[in-house]
Order: structure tokens, then C-alpha cells, then sequence
């Protein structure tokens, strides 16, 4: 039996540069033709995706694993929607957010695309062809159009739950890809859509110092706890007014004192020189004898109110206390 040759290197690396995945055209261009393309399918060390898109990753998206996974998988459903539906295709919605690199989408989300001119929407083996917005913007990501993430977000956010949509208004303003006029146009723009309604709330609630998704979940849980923030990102300084540590959310206590809230994502805080680093920085806020500190995970924020909870019941604490030995102090003083 013949072995066969490998498969040329061009066409790996544009797969990597899609996700793991190539358009049948793509393959045709470097010489591996649709007998050949079978046969990988037969042996399954290729996957069709659908009609003319295949993923040259042998292990099913389901069990692919690794810290990188969520966002792998965000972008391989906007590549998806982008080759099934050619070079004119447009990227939009969650996957031209993914795309972009905004963070704050869900798990999952559904391969989609647009194209100009089509007006039918269509779904082909899970891949949704969404209808072209009439005067939408776009720009070029690794040679294919993306909506421009005013209007990314304008499709995006009445479909989704009020965590995630304002966790990706946050990240869109955090790393500069819109500033508040972009987010008001972005607001203009998603007017009319089916599910705004239950959405024209959660635009104002976005704020550009939050650093990740988990953040923005915290931050929403402790408003609707009635204990939101006093600040984002506080920064402590010690006695001599020197830098000791940010942290995440902050609460004003009496005597100065600050209670702060550390959200540890799973991805960021797990490695070792992660953890050293935020043990050191609570080692060095509680040392600094101005700061309460309390820590929070991924884990914590999966239902909705626990954070908030906890929150509200140590100021309950702490505040209750201060009134409690005023109190004291006046009647001794009587």
C-alpha cells in the first residue's frame, strides 16, 4: 500500500490560522482534491462540517480541552460561518466579537454570517445565514470581513442574557475598540431588533475599567444585591503613599478602611507564578492593616447572587459593628 504523502504545509498553516478548519476551494488551490478529502473524512482525521468546509482536527470540538479551548472553538464558529458561505461572506454578531477578540461571550455560540444582498435567512447544517444589515460597516481580519464592533454588538446583545452582554460591552470599551459614543451608536443601532426591549437597561451599565467577564459578573451581582461598588481597580497605597496593590472592586469602610474583591478566573490565576503573585498582593493588602479582603472564583459566580450575598452580609457586619461601639462609647460617655 502506497503511504501518502503529507499533506503540504500551506494548507496546515492556513488551517491554523482558521481554526483547524479550510474551505474545499482552499484545498483545491494546494492540491488536495476531493478523492483525497474523502478518504481523510473516511479515516476521520478529517470532520465535515458541512458542504464544502472541513476541520482537519481529529478530536471532536467536544473533547478538545485546554486552558485556550473556549476561545478556540468561539472562533472556529465564526470561521465556520465565514467559509460556508465564501469570500464575500461577512462575520457578525457573537462571532465577529470573537473574532475581534472582545471577551465575555458564552461557552457556545452558532456559527452565523452575513452576506449582502441575501435578505432570507437560512440555517445549512447548523450554520445560520443572518440577514445583511442595511448600512453596516465592516473591516478585514486576516483577509475576511468583519462587522465593525458597533454593530458586532448591536446584533449581538438582544440575543444574549444581561451578564454576558454587558461583560462584552465592558471588554469592547477596555480594550479600545469603542469609546462611549461608539457604545451609544452600537445602543442607536440595535434599536428595533427582536429582544432590545428587555436590553435598553443594561447599556448604561457598562463600564470601561472592568478587566475581565468575571468582573463584570461580580460587579452586577453586588448591584442587584443593593451593594454596588464604591470603585473599580482600587488602588492601595501605604502609609508613605507608596503603590501596594489594585484590586478589583472596592468598598468604602468607616475609618478609612477599604474592603476589596478579587475575582480569580481560572485561566489567568491557576498557573504557579500566578498564584504566588496573588498571595503576595493579599499578603501585602493585609498588611497594610486599611484593607479587608475577600476572594471570589469562577465557581462562585456560576450562580447568580452569591457574590452579591456575601458582600452585603460582611458590610452588614463591618458597618453594624462601627455604629454599635459609637453607640457604646455615647452611652459610657452619659
Amino acid at each position: 500500500m502506497r503511504t501518502p504523502s503529507p499533506l503540504p504545509e500551506a494548507l496546515l498553516h492556513v488551517a491554523r490560522r482558521q481554526e483547524g478548519l479550510v474551505s474545499a476551494a482552499q484545498c483545491d488551490e494546494h492540491g488536495v482534491r476531493s478523492p483525497r478529502r474523502s478518504r481523510l473524512v473516511e479515516q476521520r482525521s478529517w470532520a465535515r462540517v458541512t458542504r464544502g468546509v472541513y476541520d482537519t482536527d481529529p478530536v471532536p470540538p467536544a473533547g478538545r480541552a485546554g486552558p485556550g479551548v473556549p476561545d478556540h472553538l468561539r472562533r472556529r464558529a465564526a470561521w465556520a460561518g465565514l467559509l460556508t458561505f465564501g469570500p464575500d461572506a461577512i462575520a457578525v454578531g457573537p462571532c465577529a466579537l470573537a473574532l475581534l477578540g472582545v471577551q465575555g461571550l458564552p461557552w457556545r455560540i452558532m456559527p452565523q454570517a452575513a452576506l449582502p444582498g441575501a435578505r432570507e435567512t437560512r440555517s445549512r447544517d447548523g450554520v445560520l445565514l443572518r440577514q445583511f444589515d442595511d448600512g453596516m460597516t465592516v473591516q478585514r481580519i486576516d483577509g475576511r470581513y468583519v462587522a465593525t464592533p458597533d454593530w458586532a454588538l448591536a446584533q449581538a446583545v438582544p440575543e444574549l442574557d444581561r451578564r454576558h452582554a454587558v461583560a462584552l460591552m465592558d471588554s469592547a470599551q477596555q480594550r479600545g475598540l469603542l469609546d462611549g459614543r461608539g457604545l451609544a451608536r452600537a445602543h442607536d443601532q440595535a434599536r428595533g431588533r427582536r429582544g432590545v426591549a428587555r436590553t435598553h437597561s443594561w447599556w448604561e451599565l457598562s463600564d470601561r475599567r472592568a478587566e475581565s467577564p468575571l468582573e463584570t459578573f461580580a460587579r452586577l451581582d453586588c448591584q442587584d444585591a443593593g451593594v454596588a461598588p464604591d470603585d473599580l481597580q482600587v488602588v492601595i497605597a501605604d502609609d508613605a503613599g507608596e503603590f501596594l496593590a489594585r484590586g478589583d472592586l472596592g468598598w468604602r469602610l468607616p475609618g478609612g478602611r477599604w474592603l476589596i474583591a478579587e475575582i480569580d478566573g481560572a485561566e489567568v490565576h491557576a498557573a504557579p507564578e500566578a498564584l504566588f503573585h496573588d498571595r503576595r498582593r493579599q499578603n501585602r493588602l493585609v498588611a497594610s492593616r486599611g484593607v479587608d479582603v475577600l476572594r471570589f472564583t469562577a465557581r462562585d459566580l456560576r450562580s447568580a447572587g452569591h457574590v452579591g450575598a456575601e458582600v452585603r452580609a460582611f458590610l452588614a457586619r463591618a458597618r453594624g459593628s462601627v455604629r454599635s461601639s459609637t453607640r457604646f462609647r455615647s452611652l459610657s460617655a452619659g
